[in-house]
């Protein structure tokens, strides 16, 4: 959150004093008043820190307490230790001061609770007198909204390491913290909404969302000379006996994914064939199936480390998947010199790191980091957030599409087959892994609508979802 900071203090040296602070209080009281309705008569409950977040709360509360709001702040520092400017504002309005121990009260009565504890530079959880004025928050009806992030998250990195505050919005200056994009943070920020303050960011930020027009420029168009070979052959090396379903998923999502043609090499082409006919079908193993351009390997492999073995041994991209990722060798994998695409959910995460899954779940961002400098390959992890990280640093891309419908058997399969076709059709390993999590997250918010779906859906949605993004 340097960067942050930066931009701040650049700003507040060429504005007027407090411009930056006024901005961020008009924004978020506007956000108030939209959640509370109808602002003359509602009860508004401010919880202030020592911070700057404070302050915004409190300019924020004059705002609406000057609109009819009854508005009562919650000082948890102390008036000593409370933002000036702000609290002789609020006082100037006719808004109310209660102290921490007397807070129970209002908050039980309140419409619209404001968290203004913490700001971005909060460590570890709410401190002890704070916890006890969220728990009475969460027992209370009234809606929360968030100054900037919740209090008890880190903004760095979107772990929450103690108690914190859940808010039904959050309401973010300038740019978006990592903390409000990546789980388990980003399940307290409820809706986020930005508010321009005029901050100059650089160019290089350590997180990336693509957007609708974002994906539309890395999707694959074929020209007017393009035929099958020349728009990308996917090799799909997945399935057993055991799990020929496997395969069939892999292929659903490989052949909606833009390569040319899909070649299958394994022991369910039975299956594949039965429901896919224009699928390219072979028994004889990786290195005799023909060209590819890509090769997806090791959903539904059960034992199969040979064949694994030899896709990774090929000189074209590999994704590594489900049972890929436990049956590879770890030299061959950082051996390779052309792109390699791990795409593990927490659990094989933790184990390809030799931790816990809960490490994993807790602390996403430096997971998905960590993985992807240890093998030198580029790493999707999947879950309620999915990341993309390279293995030479940059951005990590968050993925914003998505349900949690997408918990399903087999999604994972079709997503290894969409992201090995856009890999077959030049896509760098970065961009099809992130384009894939997004039209796959899109296709099962399609499928969805609010009720359960199977992976078949979500692949039969992909089409919908492709033709959603370049539409606009």
């Amino acid at each position: 959150m340097e960067t942050v900071r930066a931009a701040e203090r650049a700003s507040m040296a060429r504005l007027p004093e407090g411009a930056l602070m006024q901005r961020a209080a008009a924004g978020l009281a506007a956000a108030c008043a939209e959640m509370l309705g109808r602002v003359y008569g509602g009860r508004v409950v401010l919880l202030v820190g020592s911070g700057d977040n404070g302050g915004d709360a409190l300019y924020a509360g004059a705002r609406l307490a000057r609109r009819g709001a009854g508005v009562t702040a919650v000082l948890l520092a102390g008036p000593e230790r409370t933002h000036r400017g702000g609290l002789a504002a609020l006082r100037r309005a006719g808004g109310t001061i209660a102290a921490a121990e007397g807070a129970g009260r209002a908050i039980e009565r309140a419409g619209l609770v404001v968290d203004g504890i913490v700001g971005i530079g909060g460590k570890g959880g709410l401190r002890p007198e704070a916890r006890a004025v969220a728990e009475a928050v969460a027992r209370s009806r009234a809606a929360v909204v968030a100054v900037d992030l919740p209090s008890g998250v880190e903004a760095d990195t979107g772990e929450v390491r103690g108690a914190a505050l859940r808010a039904d919005l959050t309401v973010t200056f300038g740019t978006h913290k990592p903390g409000l994009l990546i789980d388990p943070a980003r399940e307290y920020a409820g809706t986020v909404r930005l508010v321009d303050i005029g901050l100059e960011l650089p160019p290089d930020p350590e997180l990336e969302a693509l957007q609708h027009a974002d994906v539309a420029r890395l999707l694959p168009v074929p020209a007017a000379e393009s035929d099958k070979y020349r728009r990308g052959v996917v090799g799909i090396a997945a399935g057993s006996a055991r799990y020929p379903g496997a395969a069939v998923l892999a292929v659903s999502g490989a052949l909606r994914g833009g390569a040319g043609a899909v070649r299958y090499v394994g022991p369910a082409g039975d299956a594949v064939i039965a429901r896919y006919p224009e699928t390219l079908v072979s028994d004889q193993g990786p290195a005799k199936a023909g060209r590819v351009q890509a090769w997806v390997v090791g959903p539904g492999a059960g034992e199969d480390s040979a064949t694994v073995a030899e896709v990774l041994d090929t000189d074209v991209p590999v994704l590594l998947d489900a049972d890929g990722l436990r049956l590879a060798d770890r030299d061959a994998v950082r051996g390779r010199t052309a792109p390699t695409l791990m795409t593990p959910h927490a659990g094989e995460a933790a184990a390809l790191l030799g931790v816990r899954r809960e490490e994993v779940e807790g602390a996403r961002l430096a997971a998905v980091r960590e993985l992807a400098a240890r093998f030198r390959a580029t790493v999707l992890l999947k879950g309620s957030t999915t990341l993309v990280a390279d293995p030479g640093g940059g951005a990590v891309r968050v993925n914003p599409t998505g349900t949690g419908w997408l918990a399903t058997a087999g999604s994972g399969d079709v997503l290894s087959g969409l992201a090995g076709s856009l890999l077959a059709a030049g896509l760098p390993a970065r961009d099809a892994g992130s384009v894939a999590a997004y039209l796959h997250g899109l296709a099962g918010r399609f499928a969805a609508r609010g009720a359960p779906v199977g992976a078949h859906d979500v692949a039969a949605r992909i089409p919908a979802a492709w033709r959603g993004v370049t539409r606009g």
